[in-house]
Parts: structure tokens; sequence; C-alpha cells
């Protein structure tokens, strides 16, 4: 904690905590090559960064290890500090062993997949409501009973990402770019505080593919979300994300500011796809600016859509349906 001199006042600066923390960690499948090797690097909260690489660099893996889903390697000299992924500060897993608290932070991250991972039979509204799982007693989960204020409450998410309209269709019956944005309201209700999302736009079109995106930066905006984002398209990671992260071999060849990547570095990443990559980058020029310094990782206000303030969030305390993360934002 620093103290700083402004116009004869004191100002406190209080240090944003880490959410992610990744120490050291190796994956290897078999007796191949390492997918993950030796991989180190912190996020703190309310920062959007994206995970880059061509594909086979390890950024899938690198998601499902961070997201409790997949064991990290053990150490060969057992440093169970140096081995080991934290989730707000706290274990996810040490030295090739998922932590018995991972199931507390897993209520507390989002993940969002490629594949949407809706069910397809059960309507829209119910997908959502899936989201509260962690949260809602195990019956009523099982046999998908919500109360009214978590449908109201999906409702609402369904809402603010434009999906209102098609709560009572079935999964099945949606477009990808619709199951994507459902797959986000999900994590709306879930009250997610980090949300973790592995090549979301992959296999969307273009429009889709900016609507998932300008959702997930206002989300990172409004709501004070961390979010780690794996992109194949490095021209939306330098649209919407201050930092960078670059996986090559399964190895950080880079971590720093988006807008200091250089054309040569890109060329290193992706090889043969270079022409095509610097083509999309050039078409879909950076959009935000440097915020300001009290929130070093926010996308700027005003360099993205505003959205229509009927999908604004009710953050307020007392009232029924305030969104499950509303009161740790000013925690």
């Amino acid at each position: 904690m620093q103290a700083c001199q402004l116009a004869g006042m004191n100002i406190i600066e209080i240090p944003h905590p880490t959410v992610v923390d990744v120490r050291g960690v190796s994956k290897r499948f078999g007796r191949g090559a390492p997918v993950l090797d030796d991989v180190s690097f912190s996020i703190k909260r309310g920062e959007m960064v994206a995970l880059i690489g061509a594909s086979g660099s390890g950024k899938s893996t690198l998601i499902r290890s961070i997201a409790g889903l997949l064991p990290i390697d053990r150490g060969a000299d057992g440093d169970a500090e140096k081995n080991a992924i934290r989730l707000f500060e706290r274990p996810m897993q040490r030295n090739g062993r998922i932590d018995g608290g991972a199931r507390e932070m897993r209520s507390r991250t989002g993940v969002i997949f490629q594949q949407f991972n809706l069910v397809p039979r059960l309507t829209v509204l119910t997908n959502v409501c899936l989201g509260r799982l962690g949260r809602t007693a195990a019956w009523r989960g099982t046999l998908g009973r919500f109360t009214m204020d978590e449908q109201m409450l999906a409702m609402r998410a369904l809402d603010r990402v434009g999906m209102a309209e098609h709560a009572l269709k079935r999964g099945c019956d949606l477009s990808g770019g619709q199951q994507q944005r459902a797959a986000i309201a999900r994590t709306l209700v879930q009250g997610a505080e980090l949300l973790i999302a592995d090549e979301p736009i992959a296999s969307l079109d273009p429009a889709s593919a900016r609507r998932v995106m300008d959702i997930l930066a206002d989300m990172n905006r409004r709501d004070g979300i961390t979010v780690l984002v794996s992109l194949h398209q490095v021209e939306y990671a330098l649209k919407y994300c201050p930092r960078t992260i670059a996986l090559k071999a399964g190895k950080i060849v880079y971590d720093g500011p988006s807008a200091a990547l250089t054309e040569a570095q890109f060329c290193n990443l992706y090889g043969a796809e270079c022409d095509d990559i610097l083509f999309a980058k050039n078409d879909l020029a950076p959009a935000w600016r440097r915020p300001d310094a009290d929130l070093p990782q926010f996308v700027a206000a005003g360099h993205l859509p505003v959205p229509d303030s009927r999908h604004a969030p009710v953050n307020d305390a007392h009232s029924a349906h305030a969104w499950p993360h509303a009161d740790r934002r000013t925690a």
C-alpha cells in the first residue's frame, strides 16, 4: 500500500488483489513434448487479458488447468509452491493435485468454451438458471426447480446479452452466436468474479464474434469481472484487451501491453499464418486507449459501443434481483 501527495491531500493507493497466480506450471501428455513448459504469470482483479498463440501452443491446456479441470504435472523437485495455480489467493492445485477447496473457487469462476455447452433439450431460461447450481439446494438443481427470483435473475441476464426474446426456445434451436451469448448469461447468474473463456468466438461469424467480445468487455468494465480470454484471432486481442500473453510451444514468449506487439512477434508466433494474421489485424484496428491510473487494466470507457440502458444490471444491494457479485465490486 502506497501513499502519494495530490493537491495537499494524502491519497492512499490500494493494490489490486491477485485473482490468478500461475507458478512454474508444466503439463505433458504421455512421453511427448511438454504442452506447457514452466509457465508463470499473474492477473490482478479487474484486468482483461488475451491469451494468444498458434494452434497447439498450449492455450486450451492452460485454460483448463487454471479452471481446475486438468491436473498439472508434479515438479521434479517436489516444490509445491512452484508447481501451483492459485485463484483468489487460494490454491486451486499444487504439485499435480487438485486442491480440496477447488469447488468453492469454481463457484466464483465462470468458464466459457468454444462448444457452448448448453443442454440441447432444455429451454434457454433453464440453461441459464443452471448457473445457480453451486448456490442452490442440490435437490432443486437436480429437478430443475428454480425459484421465481432465480428465474427473474436469469431473465435479466438474458436481457443484458440481447437474448430475452429467446428464453423459452430450446438450446438446440439457437444459432452459434446465440448459444454463446446464453452461455455468457449463465456466468452472470452464477455471480462469477473471474471469467475464463477458451476461444469463445472461434466458430462464430464476424458480427457474432464482435457482439460476444463487446459483452465480455462490458462485463469487465461495468461489473469489475476479471477476464482471461483465449483467442486465435489476434485482431480481437488488440481491440479489446489491454494486456496480451502469448504462448509458443508451451512457453510464454510475450507478456505485456497489446499495443506493443510487433509484426515480427506475430510472425514468430504464427509462422505460415502470419500474412493472414497481419491482414486481419490491420482490418480491425485497436479501439481502446490507456485507462485511468486507478483502474490499470480496464477497457477505457467511451471506446466501445455503449450498451442500451435497458440491459444495465441493477446493483442496488437492497434489490431482490441484484447481481450476485454486486456487493463484491465495492468490497
